[in-house]
């Protein structure tokens, strides 16, 4: 097994649990991360910066990652911190912001217009349910669409279809599917649907990608054995040049270390994907999100 040559991060989070303004998830006396499968989130109520996350990644020749939004609701005040963190520092790279769909279609509109100035803005995605049929979610997608922005879309198995099928009507819109889809449990029924959903989803053609994170976060396990069979399955229906890894740093390392991460991945390349070794650590994201 040999470390790739670069890597592009695409999913990081920077947070401090002292902000619980910010993420009111990371208090100790919040429960919402066990409803979500999440029973033991302590390892994740870190401080977590930039100069720790480039430390824990430092066997990895970090060129470059993303930040993603984790502000359920002051996610353009964090944007704009984050664009100035970038400008200090030079990292990150890109940044995905926010949007909260309980605002309606106008709040959503001014909220992209919020953060339309930060430097290394690529995209957002939605911080609460947004149901994409809706008028909200039809005015999110066509903004994006229009202003040439990334949609990171959050959406479990079950809501796959639906997603797909809103998504249709905007086919110059770019869509990276977060977390590998987001599996929320390994029984045949669940990854049946997970896999006819990744299908789906695949099938609205190149501009739609697969990124290959979070798995840890559900299954609570970060070896190859676990993640292989989703990690296979992304690859065959999208292809390897579609397909990106990231860390989903710090809510995967509740499981290992940056290294445990990226060494499972590294061997899935060396068993799955051997010659697309470059564009699913680095070369992928770095186009999807101009990094």
């Amino acid at each position: 097994m040999e470390h790739p040559r670069r890597v592009v991060d695409a999913h990081v989070h920077h947070w401090d649990p002292a902000r619980t303004d910010w993420y009111p998830f990371l208090a100790a006396a919040d429960t919402s991360l066990a409803a979500v499968g999440m029973p033991d989130a302590d390892r994740m109520r870190r401080p977590y910066d930039q100069p720790r996350f480039l430390a824990e990644a430092s066997r990895w020749n970090v060129e470059a990652y993303v930040h993603v939004t984790a502000a359920p609701e002051h996610f353009v005040a964090e944007t704009a911190e984050i664009a100035r963190l970038a400008k200090e520092t030079g990292q990150p790279r890109a940044i995905i912001g926010g949007v909260d769909g309980r605002d309606g279609a106008a709040g959503i509109l001014a909220q992209l217009d919020a953060q339309a100035g930060a430097p290394g803005l690529r995209g957002v995605r939605a911080s609460a349910g947004l149901d994409l049929d809706t008028d909200a979610g039809q005015a999110l997608l066509g903004a994006l669409q229009h202003r040439g922005l990334v949609y990171d879309l959050v959406v479990h198995p079950d809501g796959m279809e639906t997603a797909a099928a809103a998504l249709a009507a905007f086919p110059e819109l770019t869509v990276v599917v977060e977390h590998t889809g987001w599996p929320l449990a390994e029984d045949p029924e669940h990854a049946a649907v997970w896999r006819d959903g990744m299908t789906r989803l695949a099938g609205l053609g190149p501009r739609v990608h697969c990124k290959l994170s979070g798995l840890a976060m559900t299954l609570h396990r970060i070896d190859v054995a676990s993640l292989r069979p989703w990690v296979a399955h992304s690859l065959e229906v999208f292809g390897p040049a579609r397909c990106f890894f990231a860390s989903n740093f710090p809510v995967d390392g509740m499981f290992g270390g940056y290294d445990d991460l990226y060494g499972t991945y590294a061997q899935l390349v060396d068993e799955l994907a051997a010659p697309a070794s470059d564009a699913l650590f680095a070369a992928n994201a770095a186009r999807v999100y101009r990094c």
